[in-house]
């Protein structure tokens, strides 16, 4: 089901020209900036991958891939991607890329079942990165040190946006808060994850949630995980370690919390057995991917994806993601968005 924030009296700061612009400079400024600040050289990625060898992601677990048959491989199914998680430590074995450097590439995506809206889209573009780690390195502290790295980038690339058009303003805050999940939950208890979230991202601004996919003190999750590329499982009473977690900013266009990036440390062998083994997901450890993972040919690695169209939706401060990518809408939504002064591209 569709849904749409519609905010009073909005009005778009760059026109259609100026924005087409504004979103090749966002672009180039920041894949530039993001692979100085964590050394990740850029690859080439697939739209598509085989299906049946465990290489695509199921992001929450009951999202449908597109699918079709290819002919000249006796019909055999290829799946577009949902992301690259897993494509991408494969990658990293085979370049043999050492720790500390890392990969990035632009990531173009099919998500069928997305609930469409200001904030999501059936066509998803995102810069996919991973970086290999050490084992010293699997740690909350290493996470937010990358955290606060990508988001020095993302600052750097709103100041010269900024600077670009000066009829827009900066807003983001200098400084990232950090938050596990179980703390957000008893500190809001009464509150949806999503209110949390907006609660929390009202009051500090830019706010990274650790922790998201591991039950919390209630039993439940702050939000659904795949179990077999971010380590999300650290119990809550261990001290509230997370290794995962969701980059998000406080927009005011639409009032209210708006994800950016989604990224942690990936699964070693014990993660990945005990996240299978609690998801009921036991059967994937025959998949090609896993077996890699759990005969030690994949390196440790953290990684996760920053969204293309909605960082520059941020920083040019637009009230829809249709506003910065092509995609298909449904006519009610475009004559609405229409009406309230959100072209659609």
């Amino acid at each position: 089901m569709s849904y749409l924030i519609k905010p009073e009296n909005y009005r778009a700061l760059l026109d259609l020209q100026q924005t087409e612009l504004a979103i090749k400079k966002i672009k180039d400024f920041f894949l530039s900036s993001i692979s100085t600040e964590l050394r990740l050289r850029r690859v080439t990625a697939p739209l598509f991958v085989l299906k049946g060898l465990g290489m695509n992601d199921d992001l929450n677990g009951v999202e449908r891939p597109v699918a079709f048959p290819i002919r000249d491989m006796g019909d055999a199914k290829a799946e577009v991607v949902h992301s690259l998680a897993k494509w991408k430590r494969v990658t990293l074995a085979e370049y043999r890329v050492p720790p500390g450097y890392g990969i990035i590439t632009d990531m173009n995506a099919i998500r069928a079942d997305e609930e469409m809206g200001n904030l999501h889209s059936l066509y998803v573009d995102q810069w996919d990165w991973e970086r290999v780690v050490t084992k010293e390195q699997r740690t909350t502290e290493y996470l937010k040190k990358i955290v606060r790295r990508i988001y020095s980038a993302i600052l750097r690339t709103e100041f010269y946006i900024c600077e670009t058009y000066p009829q827009l303003q900066p807003f983001l805050p200098e400084d990232v808060y950090f938050i596990h999940a179980e703390e957000l939950r008893r500190r809001y208890p009464d509150l949806t994850p999503k209110e949390r979230e907006n609660a929390v991202c009202r009051e500090h601004g830019a706010v990274f949630i650790m922790g998201i996919g591991g039950p919390l003190g209630d039993g439940r999750v702050h939000d659904m995980r795949a179990p077999d590329y971010d380590d999300y499982s650290t119990p809550a009473e261990e001290g509230l370690e997370g290794l995962n977690g969701d980059l998000l900013v406080w927009y005011p266009t639409l009032g209210r919390a708006v994800e950016l990036s989604s990224m942690g440390i990936r699964v070693d062998r014990e993660a990945l057995l005990r996240q299978l083994r609690l998801s009921g997901k036991e059967e994937r450890k025959e998949l090609y991917f896993h077996r890699r993972l759990l005969e030690g040919s994949l390196p440790l690695t953290i990684g996760g994806g920053i969204g293309q169209s909605r960082l520059c939706m941020v920083l040019l401060h637009k009230a829809h993601v249709g506003e910065t990518q092509s995609s298909i809408w449904p006519e009610d939504m475009r004559r609405e968005c229409r009406e309230a002064g959100m072209t659609l591209i």
